[in-house]
């Protein structure tokens, strides 16, 4: 479902007032063939308001990683919120069978919040290795993660587990690369756990980005976005060709969404503009 179809959809249980923030806002014209999204601590200086009225503008399809407060803003302009956090946070996750019953709980009203808004998708992490074997923090996930799945299941949302890297942002996680995160997948066996490959994060650790997502399609299910080095825009002054990647993700039939996960060094909304023409291809 993109931006404008949640608009209509929506039609049914929103009032004319919110829809008509909707309508006042003329989209950019997109091929759309990738639906872009956008994580909004990336814009955190830009007041609510105003940062969901630019998306709309954008034509950017849902915001990713945005506080709960700030949906029904969001929802006046039909973006929907993605990749929804509260469950885990990125040191304490699945992979200790001590975190799992609170991590139940929060899943739940995760669920909850996000059927009312809406939300497709719901963001886990693994957690820190803190001296545990990768073989002992698979299994412990795969618990953890099995518990949940039916909540999710029953709802029709999809859960992704973020691969981040080890090496410069995130010391010590444990979900640092695509072979432990597939058998993860593998192994809890759910269509609706899937995961999130970031393309900044994943270059620092593996590299050869385009062929590790082709070979991986099916276990993934979200995607970010950012310069390496530095989490910098998509521009020149980075290693990773955008316009490349993006038309790898179509030709391997990626249907998904792809949130933009850079720190803008310019006009921010300039910035972002930029990057979602790049990847309209």
């Amino acid at each position: 479902m993109n931006r404008r179809s949640f608009v209509q959809a929506a039609g049914a249980t929103m009032s004319a007032a919110l829809l008509s923030s909707a309508a006042q806002v003329k989209p950019v014209e997109r091929k759309l063939r990738i639906k872009q999204s956008v994580c909004r601590w990336c814009y955190a200086k830009i007041p609510v308001e105003q940062f969901a009225k630019e998306c709309a503008r954008l034509n950017v399809q849902s915001i990713d990683l945005a506080d709960q407060k700030e949906w029904p803003e969001y929802a006046k302009y039909g973006l929907r919120p993605t990749m929804i956090g509260g469950p885990t946070t990125i040191p304490d996750g699945f992979n200790r069978k001590e975190n799992h019953e609170a991590i139940e709980k929060r899943f739940r009203d995760t669920v909850d919040a996000a059927v009312k808004f809406n939300g497709p998708s719901i963001i886990v992490f693994s957690g820190n290795r803190r001296g545990m074997s990768d073989e002992e923090g698979l299994e412990n996930c795969v618990t953890g993660v099995k518990k949940v799945m039916p909540i999710a299941e029953d709802k029709g949302l999809l859960v992704c587990m973020e691969l981040l890297n080890s090496k410069v942002n995130h010391p010590d996680y444990m979900c640092d690369h695509t072979k432990w995160g597939v058998e993860l997948v593998k192994r809890v066996g759910s269509p609706q756990f899937k995961l999130l490959y970031d393309i900044y994060h994943m270059q620092i650790m593996e590299g050869d980005v385009i062929r590790t997502m082709k070979d991986n399609l099916q276990y993934i299910g979200h995607l970010h976005t950012g310069g390496n080095p530095g989490r910098n825009e998509l521009d020149d002054t980075q290693e990773l060709n955008y316009k490349a990647i993006s038309k790898a993700i179509i030709e391997m039939g990626y249907k998904g969404y792809m949130a933009h996960e850079f720190i803008p060094k310019r006009d921010p909304i300039t910035s972002l503009g930029e990057a979602m023409d790049l990847c309209d291809v």
